[in-house]
């Protein structure tokens, strides 16, 4: 996979404001043969389910992503690995790659949806190197210190 690079998701960080309002959320990739992390904001209800998908949390009933997972795995695929692809406009894009007897799918969907399900399946996410260019930032190593910085 040329010009792709692993990544591995460190940390599910609230944004807060001064008065410790939730402002917003974000997933913090790391490289896993690098030092650079790969922030990306997204909304609470996927925040909440990467970090549970992370944790190894469920509930009696499927949620939404576990939903997905069930119906890739029913009908007999299997999730290979999600690639953030894109960055347009500030905004990040992702493809789920499905793999299905011989045959490959790519389906388009928000980086946050495809992390989640990656976690779910233990499949590798990956990065396009031009998007962690554009977007990552370099980081020795990610610890306590560094998870408070984005808090």
């Amino acid at each position: 996979m040329k010009n792709l690079i692993e990544l591995e998701v460190k940390s599910v960080v609230m944004i807060s404001t001064q008065e410790g309002i939730p402002q917003a959320f974000a997933v913090v990739l790391k490289e896993k043969n690098g030092s650079r992390l790969l922030p990306i904001y997204i909304g609470g209800f996927e925040a909440n389910a990467i970090q549970m998908a992370k944790e190894g949390e469920k509930f009696d009933r499927p949620l939404t992503h576990d939903l997905m997972v069930n119906i890739i795995d029913t009908l007999g695929g299997k999730v290979d690995r999600v690639i953030i692809n894109d960055l347009m406009d500030n905004t990040f894009y992702a493809r789920i790659i499905i793999t299905k007897d011989d045959r490959t799918y790519s389906i388009d969907a928000r980086p946050s949806d495809s992390i989640a399900i990656a976690l779910l399946s233990n499949a590798p996410i990956y990065v396009s190197s031009h998007v962690m260019d554009e977007a990552g930032e370099y980081s020795a190593d990610w610890d306590e210190g560094t998870q408070q910085d984005w808090e």
